[in-house]
């Protein structure tokens, strides 16, 4: 028998009301001139682990005593107080890490505070028969421990927090130590505007002095019912071995094919688009290209066109020795360079040039450091390769099984399709710039915690539910 969404929502409030005797809803709604705060009175900037972990329990336990319509004015008041220090948290988070530009991060933070999904992304399922009623229903964890990186400090914490509480959640942030005060102010911004709302005042807390140790203490600590970690492979490996669910966001490569019938002067600008903005830190940026020779030149043309700077030679080993570093037979970067201007380290590297680039290129073989390394600057290999299937199994080697992301630049639906199957990653962009694949100019919704290793894929507030089921044996079947 198929219900309707008001099918549904007259059969779980008969429920509630066969169980309980009265719905929380029923209660005099506090009027929204003046909120008033749900009475928890910690303090979310905290000076241990333990102190942050039992302050968001105790903000977790007076959520879930809430109705869902706060829930929504919660997220509401996040949303909206994210928009309107969108500039300021961008300048901080520039200033302190130095990575990427102003720009960029004041879209990043607009993108997640406008596109994050809130308690509309929660679903109910409802099945009715002979026997009576089943309903599974979306809950949440509890407490969840966020490890948090410096490549998208504000913007990550703006995703997560209203992802975790639109799902119930609270969640004790440990940032990342060189993005401390940018990640600790969005939390104190997004925790006023909580508060404001008539909400707990530690729905969100953290620790002063985020470390290693902090990091460690957050993720074993027993309130802790779920871990959420996006950073670099080291973390993720710690956080899995913990014995805690975990939604885990992983390294990546992402490669770019371009085979011989795209449309190359999009694809140029495309790709420098992507590969530019805030510096190539994001996770998803394309961070090499293999271009059917046919079209290799006028495919570097059009990106030079748009802001590439092309260099050859000697000047692509000034840059290695810059940006990389060898160890144990591979290159692994030089932090120094993580996200700074492609000026900066055109200049730094001895390499002449003019102008202002967004954008190095350097065409290489497919076994070069800058292809087979994931760098986190504007610094771009392009490869040649004989046709779509050398692309597509050399772009498959050099993203490394990560399944992360992966590009196509092409009009052929079969060279699109064959491209994504043997990719398999968790988001495959066609014939737009990398950040489309986060909602960027492109539909659907965005995160900043794209969880490849334990397979969530783009996360969402139902990512950081568990699933529960009720059954109500022989009432409630209505015809």
């Amino acid at each position: 028998m198929a219900l309707t969404q008001q099918d549904i929502l007259k059969i779980t409030e008969e429920i509630v009301k066969s169980l309980s005797g009265a719905l929380q809803a029923d209660a005099p709604a506090t009027p929204a001139a003046a909120p008033a705060a749900m009475g928890c009175t910690g303090r979310w900037l905290c000076d241990t682990a333990e102190e942050a972990v039992g302050n968001a329990k105790a903000a977790q336990q007076l959520l879930a005593d809430s109705t869902l319509e706060k829930r929504a004015e919660l997220i509401d008041a996040m949303r909206k107080a994210a928009i309107e220090n969108a500039e300021h948290l961008a300048k901080l988070a520039n200033e302190e890490t130095g990575y990427g530009s102003v720009a960029a991060k004041i879209q990043k933070n607009l993108l997640v505070a406008r596109r994050t999904p809130g308690v509309e992304d929660l679903s109910t399922y409802c099945q009715t028969g002979d026997n009576g009623i089943m309903l599974i229903e979306q809950a949440p964890f509890g407490v969840i421990g966020s490890i948090t990186p410096s490549t998208n400090p504000t913007s990550t914490v703006i995703n997560n927090a209203i992802s975790m509480i639109a799902a119930g959640n609270s969640v004790v942030f440990n940032p990342h130590p060189a993005a401390k005060k940018s990640s600790q102010e969005a939390m104190r911004i997004l925790n006023d505007a909580i508060l404001r709302a008539g909400g707990p005042a530690t729905l969100i807390t953290t620790v002063k002095e985020p470390t290693l140790d902090s990091g460690q203490a957050i993720m074993t600590h027993p309130d802790v019912a779920m871990l959420s970690i996006t950073g670099g492979e080291a973390v993720v490996s710690v956080a899995m071995k913990i014995g805690k669910k975990c939604i885990a966001a992983g390294p990546g490569n992402p490669p770019v094919i371009v085979d011989e019938t795209a449309d190359i002067d999009k694809a140029g600008k495309d790709i420098v688009d992507g590969a530019s903005f805030d510096n190539n830190v994001l996770c998803i940026a394309e961070k090499e290209v293999f271009v059917v020779s046919s079209v290799a030149d006028r495919l570097m043309a059009a990106m030079e066109k748009n802001g590439a700077y092309r260099v050859n030679g000697a000047d692509i080993d000034k840059i290695v020795h810059t940006v990389l570093i060898p160890k144990d037979g591979r290159h692994v970067i030089n932090r120094k360079y993580v996200g700074r201007d492609a000026a900066v380290i055109l200049r730094d590297s001895g390499v002449s040039f003019a102008g202002n680039p967004r954008l190095v290129i350097a065409e290489v073989d497919k076994n070069h450091p800058f292809v087979m390394t994931e760098m986190l600057m504007p610094v771009l290999a392009i490869v040649r390769v004989r046709d779509i299937d050398e692309a597509i199994e050399e772009s498959f080697r050099a993203e490394q099984n990560c399944k992360h992301s992966a590009m196509i630049h092409s009009t052929n639906v079969h060279n699109m399709s064959k491209a994504a199957r043997r990719m398999n990653t968790t988001i495959f962009v066609k014939n737009a710039p990398s950040f489309s694949g986060l909602g960027f100019g492109g539909e659907g919704y965005t995160t900043m915690t794209i969880a490849t290793p334990t397979g969530e894929g783009v996360t969402s507030a139902r990512t950081f539910t568990r699933l529960r089921r009720c059954v109500l044996y022989g009432d409630f079947r209505i015809s």
